[in-house]
């Protein structure tokens, strides 16, 4: 099979034959590249993993290994999936609107539930690079190139390329990606004339499991897909045309599989409890210096240099560096012939625009640019989707470009042999010069601080019923989570007052981080912040005793903190003294609560 028969077919068999002797098939040796190519990247992670923490993914390695947690708590006693009360208590927190994971977190329940949720994290974040890049490789083996080197190379940009090892960091729902390819394996098929009915159910299956790992890398790869036959379908109209047919057809069979499928998960994400109608975030677009640049964990990049020009560390989206940048550049005119370049070379052009937000910034610069973000940002779904993350639509763009350029010059080197050698030399030369920069460094872990013997000996038993609330101080947010990891710590046998979660704010339902705040989450923030306690009103104490009885506490928890003295005093003000147990201040507020009639 070819993309649009400008490929000669590589051939069915993935497996070398010499003098009558069939050797192992090179796909498992690239494999197994792949895996030891994620341990690397994850090599400061692994040892000693019951304490390691990922330091570039903030509160994120929490928040994920909470929802592999919950998800698993769920499924071992019979609870909705979608839904639970364990955090943000009262009102709980939507699954289903949140980056949970589900497609993966629920099958692994059983190495969560033995092994503990930082296992499975780690698990579904290195196994998940090394199958992203198998599957890349075995697309372009199947599809584009008849060369396993030319095909190993694009699968290992499309894993490893900078954008996808910054969220590699903290998001495995934009860096596990094994089965986008799966998807575009079934369309090309489809495309070609496959089996409707065959194809078209893998195909329904597949991209509902998609959804069920991450939504946003399926629009992602949609918008770049719609662009991709946009471009061939006006460089190659008489493909365009053979195609939609049984394109057509094996969509019609998939839409009948994925509709009751995913009915219910999508109904209780757009309309069950704490659901949110669209994400609220502000500008987002890469810098355009950050398209030429180079990523933290690249070997020619540093933090110094990188972070000024993203939001944080796990949203380094574009990074090429400017050698690769011109190494493409070069290929497209090379290649301008090819209806397959024309429309890769769409589809990079297009995404990076899409990347710079609504309007362009130059070295930090406002520019006063209006860029073409600007027309779908208030889309449906596109308006909560963080424009920055469209460069990683040009990934597998340029994979693709560079494994079918290194196919062409094995080409042209078979054909004309007395220039084979000098040419491969050069070509090495250029991908050696663009590609070894961008290589990625290990990602940086540390130490997890011990959690308070509180928690995890069990002696919050004392002050709190299995199932009630512990408030827990500072209460935990995007910026500080903490909390939530203590939660997971103690079995989740007790629920949490407020939290890390997407939810849903005001009368509009606008899609938020972290709970509404009560006006006792306000003030000891505001203490957190200001690094000052509190003068305590009467208003501010009767608000503690209501804010108490909403979230039917049982008790009031202060961890170690760097700002734990005026935290405690503000506490103290607030409901009188507390007792220092276990490593953590602690204030049973259980007479407050059970009085205002939250038992």
């Amino acid at each position: 099979m070819t993309v649009g028969g400008d490929l000669i077919a590589p051939p069915s068999e993935d497996a070398e034959v010499t003098s009558g002797r069939r050797w192992p098939r090179p796909g498992w040796f690239v494999a197994i590249g792949y895996l030891i190519g994620a341990f690397w990247v994850y090599g400061r992670f692994w040892p000693g993993l019951g304490h390691r923490y990922l330091t570039d993914s903030g509160q994120d390695q929490t928040q994920w290994e909470w929802f592999f947690a919950v998800t698993a708590h769920n499924v071992a006693h019979l609870h909705n999936p979608f839904f639970t009360t364990l955090l943000n208590h009262p009102l709980g927190v939507n699954l289903m609107a949140n980056t949970a994971m589900l497609g993966l977190g629920v099958p692994l329940t059983p190495v969560t539930l033995l092994f503990g949720p930082t296992v499975t994290w780690a698990l579904i974040l290195t196994l998940g690079l090394a199958a992203t890049a198998t599957a890349w490789y075995r697309l372009l083996r199947r599809h584009v190139v008849r060369s396993w080197p030319a095909a190993a190379l694009g699968g290992g940009f499309a894993a490893f390329a900078p954008p996808v090892i910054s969220h590699a960091n903290a998001h495995p729902n934009l860096a596990v990606l094994f089965v986008i390819p799966l998807i575009i394996d079934r369309l090309i098929r489809l495309a070609e004339g496959g089996a409707a009915v065959r194809d078209g159910v893998i195909l329904g299956l597949l991209v509902t499991f998609q959804i069920l790992l991450g939504e946003e890398p399926l629009l992602l790869a949609a918008t770049g897909l719609a662009v991709f036959a946009l471009g061939y379908g006006l460089a190659r109209p008489d493909r365009a045309r053979t195609a939609i047919a049984p394109l057509a057809k094996g969509a019609a069979v998939a839409a009948v599989v994925i509709a009751p499928l995913v009915a219910y998960p999508l109904w209780w994400q757009f309309t069950g409890p704490q659901s949110y109608r669209s994400l609220l975030h502000g500008p987002a677009g890469n810098d355009v210096l950050a398209l030429t640049a180079f990523a933290s964990r690249s070997l020619a990049g540093d933090r110094a240099t990188a972070g000024p020009l993203s939001l944080n560390p796990t949203e380094e989206n574009a990074f090429f560096g400017w050698p690769l940048l011109i190494l493409v550049a070069v290929l497209v005119v090379w290649l301008w012939q090819v209806a397959l370049v024309r429309a890769l070379t769409l589809v990079i052009v297009v995404a990076m625009a899409f990347s710079l937000g609504p309007e362009i910034v130059f070295h930090g610069e406002k520019t006063g640019l209006i860029g073409p973000w600007k027309l779908v940002s208030q889309l449906p779904l596109y308006e909560s989707v963080l424009e920055t993350r469209f460069t990683l639509v040009c990934v597998p763009a340029i994979a693709v470009l560079l494994a079918f350029a290194t196919e062409k010059v094995v080409t042209l080197g078979a054909l004309a042999p007395w220039r084979g050698a000098p040419l491969r030399l050069v070509w090495g030369v250029a991908l050696a010069e663009a590609l070894l920069p961008i290589a990625p460094k290990p990602l940086l872990a540390a130490d997890r601080p011990a959690t308070p013997a509180f928690f995890s000996r069990g002696l919050w038993r004392h002050y709190a019923a299995p199932g009630h609330t512990i408030v827990t101080v500072p209460l935990p947010d995007s910026g500080e989570a903490t909390a939530m990891h203590w939660q997971v710590v103690a079995g989740l046998r007790f629920s949490i007052a407020e939290g890390y979660f997407l939810g849903p704010w005001g009368s509009d339902r606008q899609g938020v981080y972290g709970a509404v705040p009560r006006p006792t989450s306000s003030l000891l923030g505001r203490v957190r912040d200001g690094h000052v306690a509190a003068a305590v009103t009467p208003a501010d104490v009767q608000a503690a005793r209501d804010d108490l009885v909403f979230w039917r506490a049982d008790a009031v928890v202060l961890g170690p903190h760097d700002q734990q003295e005026p935290l405690r005093v503000t506490l103290d003000r607030l409901l009188g003294p507390g007792a220092y147990v276990g490593g953590v201040w602690v204030w049973d507020v259980r007479s407050i609560t059970h009085a205002g009639g939250g038992d």
